[in-house]
């Protein structure tokens, strides 16, 4: 059952391919509270991507239910742009419109969706690129940009929709090294602040740091999920204690 502070249901999910050869998703049961800062880790092709991005539906579950604000949005019959609109999406790579600006890439979707007045929307991405060392660039093309400004920017862009919970896939994985400092920096500062959050990541060191809750994922199922210390000092699982020692 689902409690007040619960915002995101995910109960029996899957997702098969190939006629249910390939089950990259196997009955996920989670449920993702109101302030949780839930890192998701995994080997490579275990389905964490898959999960994260079923979460607003990029991925069409073969089965189950994810019930965002009491409404199951896997059922079909529901207004998805509505919901998408309180759920922001950081990906690998930062898909910026290469011939806008950076303050029109962070105002285009607040004007168009949600018909906010340009001005206000451009006072709120200029607040924003502020808080993330960016006012300096917003008349900058992301040609002019480095790997981590762009991501910086992309964080930046999804928090321009004013969400409610935001979704990270791997958002310093196509980045250099030296920038990955700058773009976790941005989702720690994002965490202090009460932001709800779902980060896939092979960032071990952010997510001992930063999460309130680790999901250990492989075949598709949640193996094991804990706290940071319980989960990096204490695991339990085969599984887990083999791909800890592989990465940590």
């Amino acid at each position: 059952m689902t409690n007040a502070e619960t915002l995101i249901h995910v109960e029996g999910l899957k997702k098969h391919y190939n006629h249910g050869r390939i089950r990259a998703l196997d009955g996920i049961d989670i449920d993702i509270n109101k302030g949780d800062v839930m890192v998701v880790i995994g080997p490579s092709g275990s389905g964490k991507s898959t999960f994260l991005r079923s979460l607003n539906l990029l991925e069409e579950p073969t089965e189950g239910k994810i019930v965002f604000h009491g409404v199951d949005i896997a059922s079909g019959n529901v207004n998805l742009d509505e919901h998408r609109q309180k759920m922001g999406m950081v990906f690998q790579h930062f898909n910026l419109f290469p011939h806008k600006t950076i303050l029109e890439n962070l105002t285009i979707a607040p004007i168009k969706v949600k018909h906010m007045d340009k001005a206000a929307a451009e006072e709120k991405a200029l607040k924003l690129l502020d808080r993330v060392g960016l006012k300096d660039r917003a008349n900058a093309y992301p040609v002019q940009l480095s790997g981590g400004q762009k991501q910086r920017v992309a964080i930046v862009r999804a928090l321009c929709m004013e969400p409610e919970v935001m979704l990270f896939d791997e958002p310093t994985s196509a980045l250099d090294p030296e920038m990955v400092g700058e773009v976790l920096d941005v989702m720690k500062d994002l965490a202090k602040e009460g932001m709800t959050m779902v980060t896939v990541t092979h960032e071990m060191g952010f997510a001992r740091e930063v999460a309130s809750r680790v999901i250990f994922i492989d075949h598709g199922q949640i193996l094991e999920q804990g706290t940071p210390e319980e989960i990096f000092e204490h695991p339990q699982h085969p599984r887990l204690q083999d791909f800890l020692s592989k990465v940590l």
